[in-house]
C-alpha cells in the first residue's frame, strides 16, 4: 500500500465511544483527542476528521462535544435508545463504514481510531479500493483482525503519556 507522505489526504474517523470504554477500563483515564488529531494526520493533508459520539445525557458531555470541534473534529452526535426492557444501545458501527467508504474516493489514507473487530471488512474493502487504511486504539482490546486487515496500526498503549489525559 501507499507510503506515507506530505500530500497524502487523510480522514480520521474516530470512535468515541469505543476508545472512551477502553481508556476507563484499562486506564480510568481519557483521551487526548488532540495529540490523536495531530499523530493520525502526521504531518499530512487533514481531509476530514470526525468524531461519532452518543448523547447519553450525562455531565459535561456539552463541553466535551464543544471541545471536539474546537480540536478540529467535526462530531457526528447519535442519542443513546432505551428500550422498553431497560437496556441501552448506541453505537455508529454502519454510521462510521458508510463514512469511510463516501469518503474513499476522496482521501489516500483512512485513520479509523477503534478496535472494534467489526470494521475488519471496512479495512479489507476501503485497501482493496487503494485506500491506505490506519488503525489506532489500545492493543489489549483491539481485535486480532481489524489489525492484521490495516496497513498500519497504532497501539495508544505503548503511548499513555501522549494519548491520555
Amino acid at each position: 500500500m501507499t507510503e506515507i507522505h506530505p500530500g497524502q489526504r487523510v480522514a480520521i474517523l474516530a470512535d468515541a465511544q469505543n476508545l472512551y470504554h477502553t481508556a476507563q477500563s484499562l486506564y480510568s483515564r481519557n483521551i487526548d483527542y488532540s495529540s490523536l488529531l495531530k499523530k493520525g494526520t502526521a504531518q499530512r493533508s487533514l481531509t476530514r476528521a470526525i468524531a461519532y459520539v452518543i448523547r447519553a445525557d450525562s455531565p459535561d458531555e456539552d463541553r466535551f462535544f464543544d471541545a471536539l470541534v474546537d480540536i478540529g473534529f467535526e462530531t457526528k452526535i447519535k442519542d443513546i435508545k432505551t428500550f422498553g426492557d431497560g437496556s441501552k444501545k448506541a453505537d455508529w458501527d454502519l454510521g462510521i463504514a458508510l463514512d469511510a467508504v463516501s469518503l474513499a474516493n476522496h482521501v489516500d489514507t483512512v485513520v479509523l481510531c477503534s478496535g472494534d473487530g467489526d470494521f475488519e471488512r471496512l479495512c479489507t474493502h476501503l485497501r482493496h479500493e487503494g485506500v491506505r487504511v490506519e488503525v489506532m486504539a489500545f492493543e489489549e482490546s483491539t481485535a486480532t483482525e481489524l489489525v492484521d486487515a490495516a496497513d498500519a496500526f497504532i497501539d495508544l498503549s505503548e503511548r499513555k503519556e501522549t494519548f491520555l489525559l
